[in-house]
């Protein structure tokens, strides 16, 4: 190399030496050392020299942020470590219970705690080696990512070469997020250009960070907070977490000044209430604060539960409001024909997006608000997500204000509304008649645990539906090519390929079929529980609601509403007319484990008798074979001998009316006829496994889809529920986990997570 060459080389090294110090000075310390011209001039010396000698760029350089070509999708990255997520408080007791549990499960009387902002953002992964920044990852579902390095590269507050002594290979997890500034920039350029202005920083900077042209990326103000550290090779980690952020920032890494070390939950209340205080002042959005153990060794001893650690909570900020105005309301129905008043308002800006329409809930909601158009009302945005109306400013209310009504007639349809004579739901009557109930019950049906028919989609069947050549789901399977192909000329759908699919499909599984049926209340846990149990479409269809009662999981209301939907008529026409376009697979003879439940002694204990619970129907009924005996010992004999006497008036007064007698007599014929009595003497076929008789419920983000865990609960002789209560056994908790986890905890239900359920399916110790 030539005497020129070495001083090229000299050069370029001090330029990019100089530019790392002046980025670290301004990003990590929030003290610049020079003037931004002064900066772009040797930025610009440095890009002129590797432009000039090529051979002397490398991956590190402060010039490689402009952007690489278009990828033609992300590649998936796994995380050494998983990226896990946090559970949330949204009170002052909530935190409280958080710190009380952290210091229970360490033994001591206080803890420290290391807080933060929450900052509004999306979490991303960065990996250095050797110092050198190598690779970065959005979060994803905490176990793999998406790889966006060359994105992230772009971002100019990210060191894409660390300071000092650094590890041979370091994970550094951080925050990515829009500046107010930023973000006020982007949507001055996007107005001047005639372009859509971005709703809110978090969703600007969501869709900066994911473009495919990292060109895009490099033109978007994005800025970078590091907070942690994941695996690392050849490192020796700090006691505190606090030492960790102090080591981030020396090796050039930006880290909020915000962050503050505080003792004990009043500790950390006091800084959420001051950052609270200081929210609407910042140069960024956040919406609550985090607070974390801050000694290492004390986070490894409290672990994680269900993918979050037991070390960390997220306090959420109450959602944001405003005020506007309710212009008027609109009902939408839904698919079991449910109409759900929505409000539609003055658009305002509340918790980071224009917000134009809101939920109502239902009328019992709107008048124990005494919510009327024309006023003044609150809007929120409940957990910062779904718009809702708090309550009305009644001191603005106007003269004319409108009480809200509800319509005697469908909106859609035209048939008439009737309200549930047990609940505060009013219905369209019209079923399948009623286009926007047909619709969404169609797209129901096809939808993947339903159906499962690929290709007919939202936008086919709406059109299908317009034209009426659909008009109950019998009707798909009597599609032809030629009603396809009429509705689309082009070749984005191939009538030939739809028409196939949905041949495939004329033959269901009972699950399937019960659940595509979309009955009010029958979820697709609920559905197998209902095939498991009676096995077949015909005595599920016939069951009365006390043998729907004896099932697990069912109660009286979903009962009703089984028996209501098969009773209406518009209802039986369709399935009708369904059943004699498919075959059902699976069906089998009832259930042992329903015939077990269903004793003489259940059979009377439904009919709730006045003081007569299971254990005086059992002793009631010991010694009779059927309804006919029961009857001829309670006609003829002192029933004090089995039970007490107010218990025996009670159960004498009750059968001395016939229709009681008659009930119990039908009741007991069904069970027959569907052979649950013969079942009895027959082996339980509920599946024998690790799981037997254990209850189970899924809730957040599992390792794997939910329906594929609760298959393998099923498989190991487990039972599924879609609800929390005091007779589960344990609950299966996933990344963002909510209002469940809250009631397992609350109920005393064990919590674990799904790798525990593995353990349990291979009939481990929960604790191996």
């Amino acid at each position: 190399m030539s005497e020129s060459d070495d001083s090229v080389r000299a050069r370029v090294a001090a330029l990019r030496e100089q530019l790392h110090a002046h980025n670290y000075r301004y990003y990590a310390l929030d003290e610049p050392s020079i003037s931004d011209a002064e900066y772009d001039a040797l930025f610009r010396e440095l890009q002129q020299l590797e432009q000039q000698y090529p051979a002397l760029r490398s991956a590190d350089s402060p010039t490689q942020r402009i952007g690489v070509a278009p990828l033609s999708a992300f590649a998936p990255l796994r995380h050494r470590l998983p990226m896990q997520s946090l559970n949330n408080a949204f009170g002052d007791e909530e935190l409280r219970e958080f710190d009380r549990r952290v210091r229970e499960g360490l033994g001591r009387s206080s803890v420290d705690y290391v807080a933060e902002p929450k900052l509004d953002g999306l979490a991303v992964s960065l990996i250095y080696r050797d110092g050198v920044f190598e690779q970065g990852a959005t979060r994803g579902d905490g176990e793999t990512g998406e790889d966006i390095s060359a994105n992230l590269r772009t971002i100019r507050g990210l060191p894409l070469h660390l300071h000092g002594a650094v590890p041979d290979l370091i994970e550094v997890r951080g925050e990515v997020f829009l500046p107010h500034a930023g973000f006020s920039k982007m949507n001055q350029d996007a107005a001047a250009r005639g372009d859509k202005l971005y709703v809110n920083p978090r969703n600007a900077a969501a869709g900066s960070l994911r473009q495919l042209d990292s060109r895009v990326t490099a033109q978007r103000p994005l800025a970078l907070y590091a907070y942690g550290v994941g695996y690392s090779e050849g490192w020796q980690s700090p006691a505190r977490h606090t030492e960790v952020l102090e080591q981030l920032r020396n090796w050039g890494l930006p880290v909020s000044t915000l962050i503050e070390a505080v003792h004990g939950a009043e500790g950390c209340l006091d800084y959420f209430r001051r950052m609270q205080a200081r929210r609407g002042g910042l140069p960024f959005d956040i919406d609550g604060v985090v607070f974390k153990v801050d000694e290492l060794a004390a986070r490894e001893e409290l672990g994680s539960v269900a993918r979050a650690p037991r070390w960390a909570i997220a306090h959420k900020f109450p959602a944001e409001e405003a005020e506007t105005v309710l212009e008027n309301v609109d009902f939408q129905v839904g698919r079991t024909g449910a109409l759900t008043p929505t409000a539609r308002l003055r658009t305002v800006f509340v918790g980071g997006a224009n917000v134009s329409n809101a939920t109502l809930h239902n009328m019992d909601e709107i008048a124990r608000k005494d919510i009327r158009i024309g006023d003044t009302v609150i809007v929120r945005r409940a957990g910062d997500v779904i718009p809702e109306v708090k309550g009305v400013v009644l001191e603005k209310r106007p003269s004319d204000a409108r009480v809200v009504e509800m319509p005697a007639l469908c909106p859609v349809c035209g048939s008439d509304v009737r309200r549930d004579p047990e609940g505060v739901i009013y219905r369209c009557i019209g079923r399948l008649v009623c286009k926007a109930q047909l619709k969404q019950s169609l797209q129901h049906f096809v939808s993947r645990k339903a159906a499962d028919i690929e290709g007919v989609g939202e936008m086919l069947i709406d059109e299908l539906v317009e034209r009426e050549r659909l008009k109950a789901p019998a009707d798909l399977y009597a599609l032809t090519v030629a009603d396809i192909a009429d509705l689309y000329k082009s070749a984005e759908v191939a009538p030939a390929k739809l028409i196939d699919a949905i041949a495939k499909r004329r033959s269901l599984p009972l699950p399937r079929l019960v659940y595509a049926l979309g009955i009010p209340e029958v979820g697709e846990t609920t559905a197998k529980d209902l095939a498991r149990h009676l096995g077949s479409f015909v005595r599920i269809r016939r069951a009365r609601s006390e043998v729907l009662t004896l099932i697990e999981g069912i109660g009286d209301s979903v009962a009703k509403e089984i028996r209501w939907f098969f009773g209406d008529e518009h209802n039986a026409s369709a399935v009708d007319a369904l059943l004699a376009q498919i075959t059902i697979e699976d069906e089998h003879p009832v259930s042992a484990a329903l015939a077990t439940r269903a004793s003489l002694s259940q059979l009377l204990a439904l009919q709730q008798i006045r003081g007569l619970g299971p254990v005086k129907a059992d002793a009631l009924t010991v010694g009779c074979d059927s309804v006919e005996a029961l009857m001829q010992r309670i006609d003829g004999a002192d029933v004090g001998q089995w039970l007490d006497d107010r218990t025996a008036a009670g159960v004498r007064e009750y059968f001395a009316e016939s229709r009681h007698r008659q009930e119990l007599l039908a009741l007991e014929q069904q069970l027959r006829a569907f052979g649950v009595f013969d079942a009895q003497t027959q082996t339980a076929d509920t599946p024998a496994g690790a799981l037997s008789g254990r209850s189970f419920v899924l809730t957040g983000t599992l390792a794997l889809p939910r329906d594929e865990v609760a298959a393998q609960i099923e498989a190991a002789g487990g039972r599924v529920s879609s609800s929390v209560s005091a007779k589960t056994d344990y609950l299966v908790a996933g990344e963002a986990a909510g209002s469940k986890l809250a009631k397992a905890i609350k109920l005393g239900v064990t919590v674990i997570d799904y790798d525990a359920l593995r353990r349990l399916i291979d009939g481990q110790d929960l604790l191996q």
